[in-house]
């Protein structure tokens, strides 16, 4: 019962997408209750994680396959809270495409389970359970809006490419398995001493497969894609909350049962590093879609928090899980800025439709000005001292080279970045956007905007809180 008692919130969720399931079924246009319903299930599920498991320093469930610590308390908490962030800001969206349908919550609150699932995973089994029910969800969520012929075919290609990933890493974890005799994390880590060169097979399929999840170059190709065919509130969500618990995952996977080898798959993590910072930084160049650059953007920033993982250091897993949350409060602005380039009904995606955007929308551009100015990493915003961090504990790694490769991908970043401030400030004004906007978008952007300019008078608040994150 005890065991029970800390895996409250995923019986919770469970219990309650059963019930909203029933619900949807049974009462007719219910889908506004489901909707709000959800909504309040993410808020109660994120207390219950903060009553029950954030005080807890470490402990190992069912037979040791499930861990609750302070890492995935904290995790699970960012994933409740951005999914919250993620519904109420696109509720509108889904109404002008008729898409708000009950399905919708229903599958965010599915693939939100798989992703508790996978923070808390001790064991490949219980790992490889939490990412399918992620991921079989992300699918239908990618192909939601059947109308549009981008968004079936976007879910089809996630569909096939991320099947194909799949498979590879479940075979690596049969592999693992094969030499180990285990699936658990601990249990692997005490049975490496005979199978060392071995494994290394088993872990090359593993990151091979996480890569992918995470948009990670050369596993990067379905990104703008489904980025771009997607409806823009899934694309919200795929940006967002699945990099939380992959990044997790990295972490628990690389650092628990595999550190002593970390002399084999620390290059591999480099790579990965170095190829997501030049390319997403230099392929994103071209591009005339906000979402598809977007896309390409979040396979350079992932780079970033590889980098951090790719020392081996406590401090490395810390300034990764620091970069990826100002990340996620940088994205959420800048989406609530592209939820807001409505007229008549119709959403704009090309950075065209943002010329001479500063005459008619002074605050909105600003916003968006602080926000991209933050993602090219421009002191003194958060953006900036989430990459400090990052290139600190790198430096004092003496991981020059990577450091250096990610000043250089900076560098060519901030060229789109700006390109995009040019268009809205000097290019000639186009008709005005609505302003009848969700009071929730105009909070969000209100929000992310100051916590980005604000940082730099309390960066310790967020340095204290993960400082706490002890995996080593």
């Amino acid at each position: 019962m005890a065991n029970l008692e800390l895996v409250f919130t995923e019986i919770f969720i469970s219990l309650s997408i059963m019930f909203l399931l029933i619900l949807g079924v049974f009462k007719k246009d219910s889908s506004k209750l489901i909707y709000n319903s959800s909504l309040i299930v993410l808020l109660i599920a994120a207390v219950i994680t903060l009553n029950e498991t954030l005080g807890i320093e470490k402990m190992l469930l069912f037979n040791g396959s499930f861990i609750i610590d302070y890492l995935s308390s904290f995790m699970k908490i960012m994933v409740l809270l951005s999914t919250f962030l993620v519904l109420t800001i696109s509720s509108n969206y889904l109404k002008i495409f008729k898409i708000f349908k009950i399905e919708y919550p229903i599958l965010i609150l599915s693939s939100v389970l798989g992703m508790m699932i996978m923070i808390s995973s001790n064991d490949l089994i219980v790992f490889y359970m939490g990412l399918e029910l992620q991921s079989l969800a992300l699918y239908v969520l990618a192909t939601f809006n059947r109308d549009q012929l981008k968004s079936s075919e976007a879910g089809l290609k996630y569909f096939v490419l991320s099947a194909l990933s799949s498979g590879l890493l479940l075979y690596g974890c049969s592999l693992i398995y094969g030499f180990t005799g285990s699936t658990n994390f601990n249990l692997i880590a005490n049975q490496l001493n005979d199978s060392e060169y071995a494994l290394t097979f088993g872990i090359v399929f593993i990151l091979v497969g996480l890569a992918f999840k995470i948009s990670a170059v050369p596993f990067h190709m379905w990104a703008p894609d489904v980025y771009e065919g997607s409806p823009t509130s899934v694309t919200l969500f795929f940006t967002m909350v699945p990099k939380i618990a992959a990044l997790t995952i990295f972490i628990r996977f690389l650092y628990v049962p595999f550190l002593s080898l970390i002399e084999q798959w620390q290059m591999i993590i480099i790579f990965l590093s170095i190829a997501s910072m030049l390319f997403g930084a230099i392929a994103a160049i071209g591009q005339t879609n906000i979402k598809r650059l977007i896309a390409y953007s979040s396979i350079s920033h992932v780079g970033y928090a590889l980098a951090g993982l790719a020392t081996g250091t406590n401090d490395g897993i810390q300034t990764s899980v620091i970069y990826i949350t100002i990340y996620i409060i940088m994205n959420l602005g800048l989406f609530s800025c592209l939820l807001m380039m409505k007229r008549n009904n119709e959403y704009y995606e090309s950075i065209e439709d943002l010329s001479g955007l500063s005459k008619n929308h002074p605050l909105l551009s600003l916003s968006l000005l602080v926000i991209l100015f933050s993602l090219a990493g421009i002191p003194p915003l958060a953006g900036f001292f989430a990459k400090f961090y990052i290139f600190k504990s790198v430096l004092e790694q003496s991981m020059y080279f990577l450091a250096i490769v990610g000043l250089l991908s900076t560098v060519v970043a901030a060229f789109y970045y700006l390109r995009i401030i040019k268009i809205m400030y000097f290019d000639k004004e186009k008709e005005k956007y609505d302003t009848d906007h969700n009071l929730w978008l105009k909070f969000s952007l209100t929000a992310t905007t100051l916590m980005i300019l604000t940082y730099v008078v309390f960066p310790s608040q967020l340095i204290e809180l993960v400082a706490r994150i002890n995996i080593i």
